[in-house]
């Protein structure tokens, strides 16, 4: 079994994908050939994940809002979270929040916790306990164009002093900081900010991607890699083809074993296997044709494991990969979500 630590389900439903079809050629929806829908995920024995209420500052579809237009990045947000209760209604999923949320049917085939990437549908940190019962139990403060509450990887801008708030209404109630989209100058503010646990819910290793001179603040530094470990954090790590490849080749397919050497990579900086697991970001953006070769859809996932294997990697690390690393970390966070 799988759990995946990132899965942009709402956001790809919106955009109009059959979320409930078995048929991944006749889904519909953007990014084509498609990858995930809810069966495709029960398929593949993905039974846990973090599902993103995504939200993109300027962009032009179903989660886009005018950068800056707080009001309507909060209505695109509740649009996400909406979608997901009403899955959780028809026992589609069951939403597990912090502590013991639960909405939906225990026997449902995927439980979920709901990660905020992007802020901003968060009109003020005052606000985020609505969000929190709602079944958000993490937050990236940043996708890539930025918030209003910190820089993303596409800029250099740090922390605003209502992301500093922001940070700080987290560590209060418990929800866990996601670092995947922050500007170099915001995550390190948020190093400094808390001292609480931090993970990468999808991101990879940027000493193998960056070897043309170019900076590409999406992935992790080593130095970022060791301080999410010292925090006891975890990093997902991503199956899109350019975010595996030196230079973010988008011209053909990763191998496995290109996949895995960030898995690898990520553990020698650990010192250990337990730091990492899959945060795949399956259509997040991408279609089923720019994961590693042979990786077309959940089921598939099976032959990362593979790849790992052949690296030397043990029967339970593997486990440890595929669920009981993210297990562990959620353990005491949000107890419904990895129960059972």
């Amino acid at each position: 079994m799988w759990f995946d630590a990132h899965l942009d389900l709402a956001c790809i439903a919106l955009n109009g994908r059959d979320i409930r079809s078995a048929d991944l050629s006749t889904c519909g929806g953007q990014d084509l050939p498609a990858a995930v829908t809810l069966p495709s995920l029960r398929e593949g024995a993905v039974t846990i994940c973090l599902a993103t209420i995504f939200t993109e500052a300027d962009g032009a579809d179903a989660v886009g809002y005018p950068a800056g237009d707080a009001a309507a990045a909060h209505a695109r947000g509740l649009e996400q979270a909406a979608e997901y209760h009403r899955w959780a209604q028809e026992g589609l999923v069951a939403i597990h929040g912090l502590g013991s949320l639960r909405v939906g049917q225990p026997s449902a085939s995927l439980r979920i916790g709901l990660l905020m990437e992007c802020a901003d549908p968060i009109r003020t940190p005052d606000e985020l306990s609505e969000w929190v019962a709602r079944g958000v139990v993490a937050v990236g403060l940043a996708w890539a164009r930025g918030s209003r509450y910190a820089g993303g990887n596409t800029d250099t801008n740090p922390l605003s002093p209502a992301g500093r708030a922001l940070v700080a209404e987290m560590d209060r109630l418990g929800v866990v900081h996601d670092a995947a989209h922050l500007s170099d100058v915001a995550l390190s503010d948020l190093f400094e900010a808390t001292d609480r646990a931090v993970i990468a819910s999808h991101s990879n290793c940027r000493a193998i991607i960056d070897t043309d001179g170019e900076v590409r603040q999406r992935h992790l530094t080593d130095a970022t890699i060791r301080e999410i470990v010292r925090r006891g954090g975890i990093i997902g790590l991503n199956v899109f083809s350019p975010f595996i490849l030196p230079a973010g080749n988008r011209q053909r397919r990763a191998t496995r074993a290109e996949w895995a050497s960030h898995v690898n990579r990520v553990c020698d900086l650990a010192g250990s296997r337990l730091h990492v697991g899959l945060g795949s970001d399956m259509d997040g953006g991408f279609s089923a044709a720019m994961m590693p070769e042979g990786v077309d859809r959940p089921a598939h996932l099976t032959r990362l494991c593979e790849a790992l294997r052949d690296t030397g990697w043990s029967d339970t690390e593997i486990l440890n990969f595929t669920r009981g690393n993210w297990a562990r970390f959620w353990q005491s966070r949000a107890p419904g979500l990895v129960a059972g």
